[in-house]
This record gives structure tokens, sequence and C-alpha cells, in this order.
């Protein structure tokens, strides 16, 4: 039974950029139907919440924001509370047990639903819940509604993950890998440039596999998106250390669209524990890896992750790893500390790190990898950066703030602009005249 009336809706959107996106079609379907988003909770009738669920703290975050929106629900602030996304995937119908006050469940695979979800009046399933096995692959003509600044975009070029990491639930989560067209994926990607975006960032669980279960290749997916008229930055993120190709990398020397920037997620040097991760090197090492990247003509600023206190990580192979880090000097760099995931093979593995050890193995980490990024951005001052100008910084009005092609929306640092006139969404250059671990400071040029 359809309502009459469409009721204001307050969208919490939990985990990665890709999750994101998936956020984004949801809010797209809603937009369709007649409804309004609000930025104030107490304003809503209606909660959706895409939830992550990849490592337990994640869950944790999810279940925390689930049970504040049900409070509010309690207290008669709210109407309808839905939950959608990843821990719903994951976890099933237990979760309907766990969560009574929660009006309606979607698993990944499920999202499409949602506009059907909110019309319903409840009368016909106190708490109907969704899921099956995820195979959903979302392309250009499914709705979208951007949540990003308006000269900011992620694309999603393929869903799933065909890896078999020994650590990862993502498999589970959300299925084999799929990837898009490439003529779908250049429609979006020239649809959003003609609403004025400027930068468009790549992602997938591996975008460095896109296209491989289809007989074509992320490279040409590329020369398609080179040709966009008005696209000033592609930006790749999460490739797998296996797929850098020199082809990849001859495409980022050649062509200035493509932003010299690659987020290669590592997670380790120590060949065995990257046997136990089930992520061996296959054709070069880590270290290999990197030498290759930077002997191109173009600096290409690397970003990785890296997992500490993974099962059997002895002393050495952490000090084989820091070393790693010390040597390797990447421009961005995120840790983690090992989380047991139920139903992961790591899960069953002995020697199990003591997470007070895996912690302060995190802590030194982050320690020299803040020096280096700091010696890293100081040999910036002096020069001029092409910088995307985002607005007013949050520390103060007397600051503006942007990004350098350098630093990858939401997780690297910013520019700190404190002389001269912007324009909100232009590429500026911008010369730097001070550096800290991750932000920089500079003016227009």
């Amino acid at each position: 039974m359809k309502s009459d009336v469409k009721h204001d809706i307050y969208f919490i959107s939990l985990g990665c950029p890709k999750n994101l996106v998936d956020s984004e079609h949801m809010l797209g379907y809603l937009n369709q139907g007649g409804y309004r988003c609000t930025d104030s909770i107490e304003r809503a009738s209606i909660c959706i919440i895409n939830t992550c669920g990849f490592i337990q703290e994640a869950v944790e975050e999810s279940i925390d924001t689930i049970l504040e929106a049900a409070e509010l629900k309690s207290q008669g602030s709210l109407e309808k509370l839905v939950v959608t996304g990843c821990m719903v995937q994951r976890y099933g119908y237990k979760l309907r047990r766990e969560i009574p006050e929660v009006d309606a469940w979607l698993g990944t695979n499920e999202f499409a639903r949602i506009l059907d979800i909110v019309d319903t009046d409840g009368s016909e399933d106190k708490s109907p819940f969704f899921i099956s096995r995820p195979l959903y692959l979302a392309d250009h003509t499914t709705p979208r509604l951007l949540s990003t600044p308006f000269y900011t975009a992620y694309i999603k070029i393929a869903e799933g993950c065909s890896h078999r990491c020994s650590f990862c639930t993502i498999p589970a989560i959300r299925g084999p890998f799929r990837s898009r067209s490439i003529e779908s994926v250049e429609t979006e990607a020239a649809s959003l440039v003609e609403h004025g975006v400027r930068e468009i960032n790549l992602v997938a669980q591996d975008t460095a596999m896109y296209g491989r279960d289809q007989g074509f290749s992320l490279e040409d997916l590329l020369e398609r998106l080179v040709t966009i008229n008005g696209l000033d930055w592609i930006r790749i993120l999460y490739c797998y250390p296996d797929g850098v190709s020199e082809r990849l990398l001859d495409m980022m020397d050649s062509e200035e669209k493509i932003c010299p920037y690659l987020d290669i997620p590592l997670q380790h040097i120590n060949r065995d524990i990257l046997v136990s991760m089930r992520r061996p090197p296959v054709s070069e090492t880590p270290w290999e890896l990197v030498n290759r990247i930077r002997k191109h003509r173009r600096k290409i600023s690397l970003r990785t992750s890296l997992m500490v206190g993974f099962p059997g990580e002895t002393k050495d192979a952490f000090n084989e790893l820091y070393s790693f880090v010390n040597d390797a000097r990447f421009d961005h760099l995120g840790v983690f500390v090992f989380s047991k995931e139920e139903g992961t093979a790591a899960a069953r593995m002995k020697n199990h790190v003591n997470p007070e050890v895996a912690i302060q193995r995190k802590d030194m980490i982050l320690s020299l990898q803040a020096k280096i990024s700091e010696e890293i951005n100081r040999e910036l001052i002096g020069k001029v950066q092409p910088v995307l100008i985002e607005g007013q910084s949050e520390e103060t009005d007397l600051l503006l703030k942007g990004r350098s092609v350098s630093m990858a929306p939401d997780v690297d640092g910013q520019v700190l602009i404190n002389k001269g006139e912007a324009v909100y969404g232009k590429i500026m250059p911008v010369l730097i005249k001070n550096a800290y671990s991750y932000d920089l400071i500079g003016e227009i040029r």
C-alpha cells in the first residue's frame, strides 16, 4: 500500500566510498519517489542507515548508530528505521531478532527495493527482511543523487571481489568480482561532468582487475575517459599489487588527466605473512613494485594500507615491515590492526599476536610515517601545485581548503590557503609556503 504523504528522510552512510555510491543510488530512488532528505535526524520521520560490516570495529559502529536512531524512534521522533548494506548481508536474519526496533532490512543485493520499503505503511510485515545472493551491479541507468561536493564524485566501476584473502569477509558480503561495461562507465562519467564534476575517483574492491572478467581492461577504460571534455582529474583507487601494469604506468606518464596517484593495499612485506594472508607476490615483490613505479617520468604519489598483528607476525617479521616503511617512503599510509573475523580462515589460525602488542606496532609505524610525510611535504615548499579548491576550512573562516593532485578525498591531507582569491570547484595554482605531516599551507598564485 502506497503512502500519499512523502516524508523527510535522514540518511546515514557508513564505511568506504564504495558504500557511499550505494547510498547515493538509494538516494536517487528516493528522490525519484518524491522523498526529501534532511540534514537533521530530529526533523526526519524516516531514518535509513547503510551499514559497514567489513571488520568488527565497523560492525560495532554500525550497531551503535542503529541503537542511537532506535532510541529516537522510541521517543517518537522517528516513524520508521531502515537498515541496509554490508552488515545486514553478513549477519542475516538474526539481526531482526537482536534489534527488533528496526522496521526493515535490506542486504547488498536489494538496494533497488528501498523505495518500496519506505512506501510501505507497515501493516503487511512488521519487519520485512530482504537478503539474497549478492549479484547486484548498478550501472549508468541506476538513479543516483550525489552527496559529494558538486565538483567531485566516485564511480564504482565494478562490484564484488574474487580474491580470497584469508582475513577478509568482502567476497561473502559482496559476491564475485563483476565489471560494468566500458560504455556504462563512460556514459556515467560524461553525465557527471555535464553537471559540474571535475574530479572522478574510480573505485572497486580491486580497480586494477576491472574488465578481466569481460575481456577488456582498466587501461581500455582510461583511454575512453581521458577524451571527456571538462574532466580534469581521474584518480585510481584500490589497486591490488599484481594489477599495476606497465601500460597503466605509461598512461599515467602521458595523460595529464590521470592523477599521478596510486592506492595499493600491500598489507605486509614479509613473505611468510603474505602467504598466510593468501596474498603472496606473483611476479614481483612489494619492493620491486615500488621501485618499478618510481622509475617512471611522473612522480606518482603512493598510498598503501598495512596490517599489523596478523597471526604469526613475529618481532622479526614486524621489524622487516617497519624497515620497509622507513625505506619505501610512502606519501600516504594507513595501518590496521588484525581483526579476528568470524568465518575467515585467518580467524582459525594459531599464533595470534597479543592485541596490545599489535596496537604498539601500529603506533610505531604511524609515528614513523608522520615523520616521513612531513619530510616529503616539506620538499614542496616554494613549489606551485595544482589544487582543487573545496571551500572554507572547518577550522576557521579565514582559511580556504583544497586538495593537491596527490591527495585523494576523505583519506589524505589538505592544502590550507591563507592568501588569494579562489573559485570553489576549480583547480588553481597554489604556491606552497609551509608544510606539516599531513597538511600543506599555501597561497593562490
